[in-house]
């Protein structure tokens, strides 16, 4: 049986590596009637479909300028009383060395708990496969979120990039 959704969450969609993502994502979205809010590049909202985009949830993130995103989008999910946020920690859907972390700074500000959302071509599943809460020690949570991922594969496996974050000196 399926754990239900929490009322305010996080949840991290991984791998991201098609075009196809995000049209599957918006499906299950509306299949399952969670108003889920999305994080996309800030270039999506500057096209025609733009007021879509924000009627589905999207929120624009410019991330040549993201200073102080995480503290905008945790003041808004603490003013809110549903706030179901959706991102893909690799940020794009080719391979990149490390995950973006704000997925993490923002769970662990609000204290949400997190959902480890997945496409897997293999199984031809979609889904949200577990909830975690996070510890903040950084590689105990990342251990965590690679155990459940070992066995995901997305559309195109060679664009998944590792699960860890950018190594800051």
């Amino acid at each position: 049986m399926a754990q239900p959704i929490p009322r305010k969450c996080v949840v991290v969609f991984y791998p991201h590596t098609s075009n196809w993502d995000f049209p599957v994502g918006l499906l299950a979205k509306w299949v399952t009637g969670i108003e889920f809010r999305w994080i996309g590049k800030h270039t999506l909202f500057e096209t025609p479909l733009a007021p879509w985009f924000v009627r589905w949830g999207g929120i624009p993130v410019d991330r040549g300028a993201a200073a102080g995103f995480v503290e905008q989008v945790a003041a808004s999910y603490a003013e809110a009383e549903d706030f179901a946020l959706v991102i893909t920690p690799e940020g794009t859907r080719r391979r990149v060395p490390h995950w973006k972390s704000g997925f993490h700074r923002i769970a662990l500000a609000v204290r949400a708990p997190v959902g480890l959302a997945f496409i897997d071509r293999a199984t031809r599943r979609v889904g949200i496969g577990a909830w975690i809460e996070l510890t903040g020690d950084e590689a105990a949570d990342l251990d965590a979120m690679r155990a459940f991922y070992a066995d995901k594969r997305g559309w195109n496996p060679a664009n998944a990039g590792p699960i860890r974050f950018r190594i800051r000196d």
